[in-house]
């Protein structure tokens, strides 16, 4: 993990937040390498579960949403981590994340905040701060962001930064049936900002306290017990392959269900995508039957009728959801970490990310031999013609061979190299990132070679 922090800082990937004051907490920013990998990424899941699909519409509903919301969705009333202090130097830790990480995510699924002070005591796990164990009894911690709408604050409404996504698609749900004229089974995707005021984030961007979703409510017949559970094996068949298909090796991806004890009061079913990170399996995204709650709850706080009706017999029902729920952060650091690698190139030792073309933040570096004239004026012309349907670099500054390992390191699937002979042959040197292999290739002809490599 240390080595991908420092290559994401080194190569303007992921900056620490604020860190001109002296950092805040488990923030972070992405630089400009960062933010086309993270947008790359996001475009490509839109694109294959929302625009590609009959069955999905889009939605960006806002982060700040009318308090009876939370308290329909049961966010005001239970949604609470097991918050505990050491007494020795006042260090403020989730007890569940403690045990978490030292025994997996099993050992703590569906334990009471008295059961996990007691794990915590028998096994002496330590303050990760002072290294005692003693701490106060756990106690609720309640997750979301609290702030004020209105002018003074004495006088104003309370409201809260969302948590989730999720309950911004259930309260247009309505609003969506009367507009798009979908029939059941569809779904509704949504990619946007979140917030939990998590006690003990932490492991890189693995845990953040401002994060981003990508979410789907996917809707269907309550009836329809046998074509729902098709349905539901369907979403985990394709959330599985999406990540195959950004280059995510299979050995470090499975299936966990969840235990009966440790389900959302939502769920009826729910199975986790786990990736094995650096510090263990942890959560990549969750697939959840939510049932009818969520809809029964809004219609019950708002008054408004929810319901569907079939447009072939004009029953009218409440549907059942399937949710396929994604963190942008957390797939990125996938990414990155089943990326990094390290090998040799000759006697020379180099750092490659061996990202998928689909989500590199570069596509191709475009590199004349030298800085001379008839060189560069060869490579802008590529350049110009390609940076309007790809992101390519023009990179003319230092040796070839440390402009290629500059592009290894940001993960550039493929370079071209401007020589003499190109001005006679109206050829480049195409280079392969992950082979180093080099073939001569016609200028004429770049457009559709990358086409084809990215796609």
């Amino acid at each position: 993990m240390e080595k991908v922090v420092a290559l994401c800082k080194r190569r303007g990937l992921i900056f620490p937040g604020s860190e001109i004051y002296g950092g805040l907490a488990n923030t972070w920013d992405y630089g400009p390498y960062g933010v086309l990998l993270k947008n790359n990424l996001k475009n490509n899941w839109w694109k294959t579960f929302v625009t590609s699909r009959e069955d999905m519409v889009g939605l960006d509903s806002g982060i700040l949403l009318n308090s009876t919301v939370w308290e329909a969705s049961g966010h005001l009333g239970s949604f609470a981590d097991p918050l505990m202090d050491c007494k020795k130097c006042k260090e403020r830790v989730r007890g569940d994340k403690l045990i978490e990480e030292k025994f997996g995510v099993e050992a703590v699924a569906g334990k009471s905040f008295k059961e996990i002070g007691e794990i915590i005591a028998k096994e002496k796990l330590p303050c990760p701060k002072c290294g005692e164990c003693d701490f106060t009894e756990a106690r609720e911690f309640n997750l979301m962001f609290k702030t004020h709408q209105g002018v003074v604050e004495e006088e104003s409404t309370p409201v809260y930064l969302r948590p989730e996504t999720a309950q911004g698609i259930f309260i247009n749900f309505k609003n969506v049936i009367q507009t798009c004229r979908k029939r059941v089974p569809f779904g509704i995707g949504q990619i946007g900002k979140a917030f939990r005021n998590e006690i003990t984030p932490g492991n890189f961007t693995y845990r953040t306290r401002e994060f981003e979703q990508m979410e789907i409510e996917y809707f269907v017949d309550p009836k329809d017990e046998k074509g729902n559970k098709k349905m539901f094996e369907e979403w985990k068949k394709q959330a599985m392959d999406w990540f195959k298909s950004l280059g995510v090796k299979e050995e470090n991806l499975r299936f966990r269900d969840h235990d009966k004890d440790e389900l959302s009061h939502y769920s009826s079913g729910t199975v986790d995508i786990e990736y094995k990170f650096p510090f263990g399996w942890g959560e990549l995204m969750g697939l959840a039957n939510r049932g009818q709650f969520d809809l029964t709850q809004h219609e019950e706080f708002s008054k408004e009728d929810l319901k569907y009706q079939d447009p072939q017999t004009n029953e009218k029902y409440l549907p059942a959801v399937i949710e396929p729920s994604f963190g942008v952060e957390r797939s990125v650091l996938t990414v990155l970490l089943d990326a990094y690698d390290e090998d040799k190139v000759g006697e020379e030792e180099r750092v490659v990310m061996r990202f998928s073309p689909k989500v590199a933040p570069i596509k191709l570096a475009i590199l004349p031999l030298m800085k001379k004239e008839e060189l560069q004026t060869v490579a802008r012309k590529i350049f110009d013609e390609l940076k309007e349907d790809f992101q390519v670099e023009y990179d003319e500054s230092g040796a070839i061979g440390k402009r290629y390992r500059r592009q290894d390191e940001i993960g550039t699937p493929f370079a071209i190299t401007i020589d003499y002979d190109s001005l006679d042959d109206d050829s480049v040197t195409w280079r392969d990132r992950d082979s180093t292999k080099q073939k001569r290739v016609k200028i004429a002809d770049l457009y559709e070679i990358l086409k084809k490599e990215v796609n």
